[in-house]
């Protein structure tokens, strides 16, 4: 599902990553770990297409692709969800605004087909229901006035809807009460057809998690154990 070979990034002038290599196979629950500062959110803003991240030395593979030169945009309609720890609050723009034009867009891109406004509320009714998510937040602004737990519930909820090949993770359980954690865990047990790269720092969260192999990082190098 996501191959990276002797992958090199810089930021400005400085060096991050040096020579990373990464091999996810389709259906893992594959865990980055590694010291604050040691590369794990540049790895995966990179894979994600960040354009901030300069890539200057090696390739990424994802579903047989070499996704290395493509932009932000297509890697998130190729099926590449990133689920980041830190998210913007958008003023004006609606939750329910937001998801119709984000499922929209990956329906057409995937399938080449139109999702209908009775399609997609029904997905969304579903899924809202099973994250017991109240439906006056879906007129409210993108994560304005959401609180930790509240905006993990609507990473939640676009991944349910779009259903990504590729869920990257960073640090979901931050700011997640153990009730949330949950939830993210069951959440990701569930979507048996999207394979998971995930950044945590607590055991007691990702032994929930059922996890299938891990990644360390250590000063931008892959540890070698």
């Amino acid at each position: 599902m996501l191959k990276i070979q002797n992958l090199s990034v810089n930021f400005g002038d400085k060096e991050l990553l040096k020579d990373i290599n990464l091999n996810i196979t389709q259906g893992a629950r594959h865990l980055l770990t590694g010291h604050n500062g040691s590369g794990k959110s540049t790895l995966v803003k990179t894979i994600a297409g960040d354009p901030e991240y300069a890539i200057t030395h090696g390739q990424i593979i994802f579903n047989n692709t070499d996704i290395t030169n493509e932009n932000a945009t297509t890697r998130a309609l190729m099926g590449i969800f990133l689920g980041a720890q830190h998210v913007p609050e958008i003023p004006g723009l609606s939750v329910l605004s937001f998801l119709k034009h984000s499922c929209i867009a990956h329906t057409h891109f995937q399938s080449g087909q139109d999702l209908s406004m009775g399609e997609f509320l029904q997905k969304l009714e579903l899924a809202r229901e099973q994250l017991n998510i109240p439906k006056e937040w879906l007129n409210r602004s993108i994560n304005v006035g959401f609180s930790g737990g509240e905006r993990k519930r609507l990473m939640l909820l676009q991944l349910i809807l779009t259903k990504p090949k590729f869920a990257i993770l960073d640090e979901p359980d931050s700011g997640a009460d153990t009730q949330t954690q949950q939830l993210i865990a069951d959440t990701i047990k569930d979507m048996i057809d999207t394979t998971f790269l995930i950044i945590s720092h607590q055991p007691a969260f990702t032994k929930m998690l059922q996890i299938t192999g891990t990644t360390s990082l250590s000063n931008g190098k892959n540890v070698i154990e």
